[in-house]
């Protein structure tokens, strides 16, 4: 069966909103508030920009800017955290910006996601279908747009956090970057998660983003339509899920805020196991 592509019109939309609550995020930001470090190995609020910055001039066919010197140049490749040719590309970019000022990052930021947005806007739906390579697979452009939502989102609340601020994880941005989000859970609670055959997983999620997923595992999991009894249940709030499954933090941080009912063997190692975005 083949996949849905997002809506074009719809998706364009939502990735100018989030690009534009990123910008209001960090807007007011001096130089040290740039330089706040972010739960990501490495990386300050400056570099999560430069590396969304990096990613959207990728997509524009651009390359890294030259260093004027090659005088403390490092090489990313042995840095801890970087693991493949993606990763090592998102250094590369993060590193040569890094000695820009906060604000002609910003402007610069600017810059690419509204030419980003007119390479979008002059797309048709021809195109729009057709299928390429992304994070998650050959998929059609359209999902690959989700995916760069998505990634923007988990990104805007990485630098939220890391400046102790407060911004609305929901509404339809939050909606269609958690739908790309929920696209990976039924594998990894089976992959990383070891739910054995005949699991019934139900994540009981508060907070802006609250639903129910239910999980099913029978020879393979996938999210079930109807849903006997669970075997399992594990309730916390949303964007502590997304956090978890993005790496940025670990169930023993939250032991307080995540409960597990059921099969608590299987919902710990769940919880403890879910971190598949890095």
């Amino acid at each position: 069966m083949t996949e849905p592509t997002p809506d074009r019109i719809e998706t364009i939309d939502l990735l100018a909103q989030q690009w534009q609550a990123v910008t209001a995020l960090v807007a007011d930001l001096d130089e040290d508030g740039w330089r706040t470090p972010t739960a990501l190995p490495g990386w300050t609020a400056f570099d999560v920009v430069a590396h969304m910055i990096g990613t959207e001039s990728w997509l524009l066919g651009e390359k890294p800017p030259a260093r004027d010197t090659a005088e403390n140049e490092i090489d990313v490749r042995e840095l801890p955290h970087v693991r493949n040719e993606t990763a090592v590309m998102n250094e590369i970019w993060v590193d040569r910006l890094r000695p820009l000022t906060g604000a002609r990052l910003l402007e610069m930021f600017g810059s690419i996601t509204d030419r980003r947005l007119a390479m979008l806007g002059k797309m048709g739906d021809a195109v729009w279908k057709t299928p390429t390579p992304s994070p998650v697979g050959q998929v059609t452009y359209g999902r690959f747009m989700r995916v760069r939502l998505f990634d923007c989102w988990m990104h805007e609340l990485d630098i939220a956090d890391a400046l102790g601020r407060t911004v609305d994880e929901g509404g339809p941005r939050g909606e269609e970057a958690f739908a790309e989000f929920a696209e990976s859970l039924p594998r990894v609670v089976v992959k990383r998660g070891k739910a054995p055959d005949g699991s019934r997983i139900a994540i009981d999620l508060t907070g802006p983003l609250a639903r129910t997923l239910s999980i099913e595992v029978d020879g393979r999991a996938a999210y079930a339509d109807t849903f006997g009894e669970p075997t399992v249940t594990v309730r916390l709030d949303s964007g502590l899920l997304v956090r978890l499954g993005g790496g940025r933090t670990t169930a023993d941080e939250h032991s307080g805020d995540i409960t597990v009912t059921g099969d608590e063997e299987v919902g710990l190692r769940l919880v403890r196991n879910l971190a598949f975005t890095l």
